[in-house]
């Protein structure tokens, strides 16, 4: 008997060593939820625009989150976004959506062509950068767009363009009409 309780003895040890181990990752992992959280903290459209107009949009690249409202202020949905990789490729300010594709193709833009020479234009498919849906804003080269590659999202890691998966962008592409005011912070 004494020996069972010798093994009972170093299993209670050895977990709580164990535990002791896991603490700072329990630490980190809370830390890292609560960071996410407030990242998608609820914006007031009053905040931005006078009116939500047909639709509104605020994309915050800080946050990495896209604020969306329907015309009335009765449908509020976040989602979370890529945002460009550094400031200079970031424009702030306001814009609208002036036109909507699906299965978009894409050619790189002339400063990506520099940077990047083996660019190429790419046809709609598995492959292109803007995924299934992209809406255009006014400035040009600049999209709001879907990504098949679903590690950029919540990352630095556009030249410009505010990215979704593609199944959010699919859903906000339904729900914004042409006109619809956008907001970049």
């Amino acid at each position: 008997m004494s020996s069972f309780l010798t093994r009972r003895a170093a299993l209670r040890a050895g977990l709580a060593s164990a535990a002791g181990l896991a603490a700072p990752a329990l630490v980190q992992a809370a830390e890292s939820t609560r960071r996410n959280v407030s990242s998608f903290a609820k914006q007031d459209w009053r905040a931005h625009f006078e009116t939500l107009g047909a639709a509104s949009i605020v994309a915050d690249t800080t946050s990495r989150a896209l604020h969306y409202w329907n015309a009335d202020g009765s449908d509020y949905r976040i989602y979370p976004t890529s945002v460009p990789m550094t400031e200079e490729l970031t424009k702030r300010g306001y814009t609208e959506i002036v036109r909507k594709k699906v299965g978009p193709d894409w050619t790189p833009t002339a400063s990506m062509m520099e940077r990047f020479p083996h660019y190429k234009y790419m046809p709609p498919g598995p492959d292109n950068p803007l995924g299934t849906h992209a809406m255009y804003l006014s400035w040009p080269a600049y999209i709001i767009h879907g990504t098949h590659d679903t590690r950029k999202i919540g990352r630095r890691s556009s030249d410009g363009c505010i990215g979704l998966y593609n199944e959010k962008i699919e859903e906000l592409f339904a729900l914004c009409p042409i006109g619809t005011q956008v907001r970049i912070i």
